[in-house]
């Protein structure tokens, strides 16, 4: 599938992919499970945060490539919040076709000279990028919920990095338990028309499903969601080990959890596809 062109034609029908975050071999299962229930494309994401937790990329990026090629829905497997370059070089050894290179944290300038120079390397690999303009808060303390991505500014980075997709801050937050968070709809809007790429909505397990089909409705065409999987994951083997006070055997606790997953994906993509 052209990735780009998807992204494109979503854009232009005011519909959106859900890109979900696997930290666990089960999360990626689940993840292509839900999509071949609903019928739908997904994007399979793996963090650098989920790679510091197995060590090491090559392993854990494997079986999600593999899992995609087998998959009977079309399957992007991208890297998320990545700030180490070298483990983008690794992603691309290994044949990743997109990246979310995040250098938000950076001074304005900083963050456009390194987005450009990570950008470069990639298109020459066949490799689509994604950046942060705003920061979004939520982790490592970064936490401002007054922080909000300026449409012309946002359309300025976007002509001076070459980037593919853009994420924007616009009141959602990383890791929110629960689902508050209110998104300036207004705001998406004004970025959707200044900017010629793609919107990308992180922080969207803290929105919930009125905010999110609003949120794509005035722009947004990729939604990241990862806290929400490890909830209902959490939820469905918190539940089965309750019942179950004797269970040993991880297969018997983690299917429900997995199952669990796959079902909110599949609700979670029809959502946003509507």
């Amino acid at each position: 599938m052209n990735w780009a062109t998807l992204l494109d034609e979503l854009r232009a029908r005011r519909c959106a992919i859900g890109a979900f975050n696997a930290i666990l071999i089960e999360h990626a299962e689940a993840v292509v499970a839900g999509a071949e229930r609903s019928g739908l494309p997904v994007v399979l994401q793996i963090s650098q945060n989920a790679v510091r937790y197995h060590g090491s990329l090559a392993p854990f990026a494997v079986a999600c490539l593999r899992l995609a090629e087998t998959a009977s829905v079309p399957v992007l497997v991208h890297l998320d919040h990545v700030e180490d370059e070298e483990l983008i070089r690794e992603g691309l050894d290994l044949g990743i076709t997109s990246v979310m290179f995040d250098a938000a944290a950076l001074p304005y300038a900083e963050n456009v000279a390194r987005t450009n120079a990570v950008v470069e390397r990639c298109h020459a690999a066949g490799c689509r990028v994604e950046a942060e303009l705003g920061e979004i808060g939520g982790k490592d303390g970064a936490h401002a919920p007054g922080v909000r991505t300026d449409p012309d500014e946002a359309a300025e980075f976007v002509a001076a990095t070459g980037v593919d997709s853009l994420a924007v801050a616009v009141g959602s937050s990383h890791a929110m338990a629960d689902r508050s968070a209110v998104l300036d709809e207004e705001l998406i809007a004004a970025l959707a028309h200044r900017v010629p790429v793609p919107l990308v909505l992180h922080g969207s397990s803290g929105v919930p499903d009125e905010g999110l089909r609003g949120a794509v409705a005035s722009g947004i065409v990729k939604v990241n969601i990862g806290t929400r999987l490890n909830q209902v994951l959490t939820e469905a083997v918190r539940s089965t080990l309750g019942t179950h006070a004797a269970l040993t055997d991880p297969r018997r606790y983690l299917a429900p959890g997995r199952d669990a997953v796959r079902d909110e994906v599949a609700r979670l993509l029809t959502l946003l596809a509507r």
